[in-house]
């Protein structure tokens, strides 16, 4: 709706009907429950059937702020949430995964040099899912060059909550793991994948999935550190017992390092 076809509605905004409906009189009928307008009732929108609605709730409200803040393309960030800062390192069981969080951090720091589209929007946006590890060390880095950085984030009872790193704007809590996964690949125009665990892989596996399947367009993806993934799968072994095909391994390239990586990116959109 234009922002003139706005200003001639004849209906009441929402809010406004939410502040008057605060001005009604204190009576049986206006303290129960009943009462309460449909989208200010949280006993009611939590309800089991309304899950529908609130699956398009969690859709849209990302969506519309991530594009109301400029942005047209996102790099998304995959990786363990248990990866050592360099702040923590001393502290953690994986101090030999320190390296990946600093590659992650320049990755970013790289990627988000890019320059505004033709429209003036951003690309490749750093976008991580919003907690510690190899994830705050991708938004760390979009903060090291001034640059906005975007954060799903979603409830957990351990190891997930907001870094500190991430704009505030653009750090969205997420319940339905679902709908987590496709606000990383709904803007994404790129992916790194970092060593992780079923989280990790659950994302990698997916995005690839949906890569082989033709039901996203193919984007670039790379695995940082190959020693690790040719030790945890063999990618191989998969075509060769013919539950993929070989070309299928062409959906993923191993990196080393965060220029290696960008590089690639960017000679496949060349």
């Amino acid at each position: 709706m234009s922002k003139n076809s706005t200003s001639k509605r004849i209906f009441p905004h929402a809010a406004q009907d939410a502040k008057a409906a605060l001005q009604d009189p204190s009576t049986a009928q206006t303290r129960d429950p009943a009462y309460r307008l449909a989208f200010q009732d949280m006993d009611f929108l939590l309800r089991q059937d309304l899950r529908p609605v609130r699956f398009q709730l969690e859709l849209l409200k990302p969506q519309i702020m991530i594009e109301e803040a400029g942005i047209a393309s996102t790099f998304v960030f995959y990786g363990s949430a248990r990866t050592p800062s360099p702040e923590n390192v001393a502290h953690s069981k994986l101090p030999r995964h320190l390296a990946y969080y600093e590659a992650a951090r320049e990755l970013a720091r790289l990627v988000s040099a890019a320059p505004l589209n033709p429209e003036g929007k951003r690309e490749y946006v750093v976008c991580s899912g919003g907690g510690p590890g190899i994830m705050e060390g991708a938004n760390r880095g979009a903060v090291d060059v001034g640059a906005e950085t975007v954060g799903l984030n979603i409830v957990l009872p351990f190891e997930q909550a907001p870094n500190h790193y991430i704009t505030p704007h653009l750090s969205f809590n997420f319940h339905y793991f679902a709908l987590r996964k496709m606000h990383f690949l709904i803007h994404a125009r790129a992916v790194a994948v970092f060593p992780g665990g079923y989280g990790t892989f659950d994302e990698l596996f997916e995005l690839l999935t949906l890569m082989q399947t033709r039901k996203i367009k193919r984007l670039p993806v790379v695995l940082f550190g190959e020693r690790f993934w040719r030790r945890v799968i063999d990618f191989e072994a998969l075509a060769d017992e013919g539950v993929i095909a070989h070309e299928d391994l062409d959906l993923l390239r191993f990196v080393e390092n965060a220029k290696e990586a960008w590089d690639f990116v960017q000679d496949f959109y060349k």
